[in-house]
């Protein structure tokens, strides 16, 4: 069962056509890879979906719950409360403020209060109930230790996974990672390889990912999309793409 459909998705700058009739699906309970060489339209598709860009033609339909959302109906801080939510290809990290906070602005749609709940002392218990939402997604990360240090303090890695940490307090069912490695060492990116999984293995959360890491691709990718020139070449397994000629002359180096 689908829980991302992209259907002839199109879009243009200035008469460049950057996504030309595109269409994949990712499955439910799935880690699903967006690859192709750089300037092929990858991040303007996931701009697309996360409702940055409005296409010029097509569909992006989420099935979240099982009933469908048309996401291109909505508005971009209205994604999120859908259970979609994405990082970005460099840190989007608020650096002055402390681990934990940087956290607490993933709830930012749910954090809310008003007179009343201060007066009856619901401010302070939903206040506690995020700390200890934080407290658990920084313990599934590895990162419990420092919580009340500076985000901007911390190597580039942890400051991945604290942006990465983020998106897991709306509890989603989808997260798209834009070059999630990217910045990252062998030691860093074979630990983040084992994270995703396990964020989708344990949490039930689904991955759309593009990353120029190949290696990490065709280790946790159950299925890619491959597209140039924001045209879809194949779609299939890691060994199926590998083996494509087409994906050899295009992004893996193989001969035309």
């Amino acid at each position: 069962m689908s829980l991302l459909k992209v259907q002839n998705l199109s879009i243009s700058f200035g008469g460049l056509k950057a996504v030309d009739s595109l269409n994949f699906e990712v499955p439910q309970n799935s880690i699903y890879g967006l690859i192709g060489p750089n300037g092929a339209g990858k991040t303007t598709v996931f701009n697309c979906i996360s409702r940055f860009y409005t296409p010029d033609e097509g569909s992006v339909m989420f099935y979240p719950d099982g009933n469908e959302v048309d996401l291109l109906k909505l508005k971009v801080h209205e994604v999120v409360s859908k259970k979609m939510v994405r990082t970005f290809q460099n840190v989007e990290l608020v650096k002055m403020m402390s681990v934990m906070d940087n956290l607490l602005i993933g709830l930012h749609h749910e954090i809310k209060t008003n007179f009343f709940q201060e007066a009856l002392g619901l401010a302070k218990l939903k206040e506690k109930m995020y700390h200890d939402k934080a407290r658990e997604v920084l313990k599934f990360l590895g990162l419990e230790k420092i919580e009340n240090e500076i985000a901007g303090a911390q190597a580039y890695g942890v400051q991945k996974l604290i942006e990465l940490g983020r998106t897991l307090m709306s509890d989603p069912k989808l997260i798209i990672l834009d070059e999630p490695a990217a910045g990252m060492n062998h030691t860093e990116t074979e630990a983040l390889a084992v994270l995703i999984k396990r964020i989708r293995d344990e949490l039930g959360i689904s991955v759309l990912l593009v990353e120029h890491d190949m290696a990490l691709v065709m280790k946790i990718c159950e299925r890619l999309c491959v597209i140039s020139f924001g045209k879809k070449i194949t779609e299939g397994t890691p060994e199926e793409v590998q083996n494509n000629k087409e994906v050899q002359a295009a992004y893996l180096g193989g001969e035309e």
